[in-house]
């Protein structure tokens, strides 16, 4: 039978109080009977109303049921189905225009376009990998799927395979010159890359050099700028890296030494509570606690065995690099991550009151995500 502490008006599950009380709450500046008193108190005051907004909605939709069921068979009438709509309350008057403005967003949000991911949060190895993945090897992701076919020698197989190798160089390159192009000639041709005064130079098979088709595409590199093992460029406000390493078994038989490309993908995360996963139970809350708490603190890892080895995941360092000003540019080395909480419809009884009634999944959610930020 659940263990269960008595505070402040609610019965708490023993591992979840202890998890939220030993672990979530030290360290940021709240104290934990503070927090419990203010827990009940939201209970307390909130948990009638959110009742009350869920009487509303199964009213809305018993209605709602009753008409289609009144109508069966008869063709669809939009105009008096959505005069039903608005005689229940289902539908308001639009009111007048109005402008909203907003502060402090990221950039993630308001300036860049980019593929999101949503993740089971109560998966460590699953969350780490989508925080991850904002940044992703090109070479990687053509090697590995099937953008590229596994026809004329190009089968992946347990080894590295030349001849799919090049596909996925030949493909990359393509890629290159379509976001970040050489003013007149493909990357195919380079033979090397170098920043000089600021700006990407790069000299092709005649010896000759030439620039980008848009010099303010470079961003930043990385070693000697003569001969730089990393060049960052931008397009569309997503980055790209060129990998330059001539030691490197893909870059030694590159004309240019390139040994990979690597994109930002992922701008943003959404480290999933209640779509992709269900968390109800006191059990599975600690779990998803744990991880979201460890991610915030950059302190998750976990570890597996991967083809025979053993592999630990953990969060990605920002990346630095030198800007073409002589200062230095960082970028994050991680998604912008969301919470995904449970809706007011959710009720558990990982925490109950005193006459042992559920209270709702989302005031634990939204107070637990708020305390690990």
């Amino acid at each position: 039978m659940t263990q269960r502490i008595n505070t402040h008006g609610l019965q708490v599950d023993s591992d979840l109080y202890a998890f939220i009380t030993h672990r979530a709450i030290p360290g940021t500046g709240v104290d934990a009977d503070s927090f419990w008193t203010e827990f009940g108190a939201i209970v307390d005051e909130l948990t009638a109303e959110n009742r009350t907004l869920l009487d509303k909605r199964d009213s809305l939709q018993a209605q709602i049921d009753a008409w289609h069921r009144s109508h069966r068979g008869n063709a669809h009438d939009p105009i008096a189905y959505r005069a039903f709509l608005s005689q229940i309350g289902y539908l308001v008057e639009e009111g007048p225009d109005f402008s909203v403005t907003t502060a402090n967003v990221d950039d993630e949000i308001t300036t860049i376009a980019g593929p999101q991911l949503v993740v089971p949060v109560n998966n460590a190895r699953y969350a780490l990998n989508a925080a991850n993945a904002r940044w992703c090897s090109l070479y990687d992701a053509l090697y590995g799927t099937d953008v590229l076919p596994e026809t004329d020698g190009a089968e992946k197989g347990n080894a590295y395979n030349p001849v799919r190798g090049q596909q996925v160089v030949d493909y990359s390159t393509v890629f290159l010159d379509q976001a970040v192009p050489l003013d007149g000639v493909s990357h195919a041709d380079v033979t090397g890359y170098a920043i000089v005064d600021g700006t990407l130079m790069a000299t092709h098979n005649t010896d000759s050099q030439c620039g980008l088709t848009q010099p303010e595409q470079l961003a930043g590199f990385s070693g000697d700028p003569m001969q730089p093992s990393c060049i960052v460029l931008r397009h569309h406000n997503l980055h790209i890296e060129i990998r330059i390493d001539r030691n490197h078994p893909v870059g030694a038989s590159h004309p240019a030494g390139v040994s990979d490309v690597h994109r930002e993908s992922a701008l943003t995360t959404i480290q999933d509570c209640e779509d992709s996963v269900s968390t109800v139970d006191a059990a599975d809350k600690v779990v998803v606690y744990r991880n979201w708490l460890g991610i915030m603190k950059g302190s998750l890892e976990t570890s597996f065995t991967k083809n025979l080895e053993r592999v630990t995941r953990r969060l990605h360092a920002d990346r630095t690099y030198r800007d073409i000003h002589g200062g230095t540019l960082t970028l994050p080395g991680r998604s912008l991550l969301f919470v995904r909480n449970v809706g007011i419809h959710m009720y558990t009884d990982a925490v109950t009151t005193t006459t042992g009634e559920e209270t709702p999944e989302g005031f634990l959610d939204a107070l637990m995500t708020a305390v690990a930020m």
